[in-house]
């Protein structure tokens, strides 16, 4: 195969990729965020169980997590539908 042609096979590849990528980023984006959210809340839950003291499946290996997760607490407790959250100082 020539140097030329390669290029050209290359290329159109691409083209191909980029159509599949953008095809199913807009059919499925949405889906795919609602998903990530749905995982995120659910770590969000068993990280405040966790942090509450009561003992859950992933125990010893969410605890180096708990500093980060602190960051997203404001957000998650307004999209559970709690207004505040704790005792003065947790959170709002």
């Amino acid at each position: 195969m020539t140097g030329a042609r390669f290029e050209r096979l290359r290329a159109a590849w691409r083209k191909v990729e980029e159509f599949h990528t953008a095809w199913f980023d807009t059919r499925w984006r949405h889906v795919m965020r609602r998903e990530a959210r749905t995982q995120q809340d659910t770590l969000r839950a068993l990280m405040l169980l966790e942090t509450l003291g009561v003992e859950g499946p992933v125990a010893y290996e969410t605890l180096d997590l708990v500093p980060y997760m602190v960051a997203d607490l404001h957000e998650w407790h307004q999209r559970m539908g709690r207004e505040e959250f704790g005792d003065p100082g947790v959170c709002c």
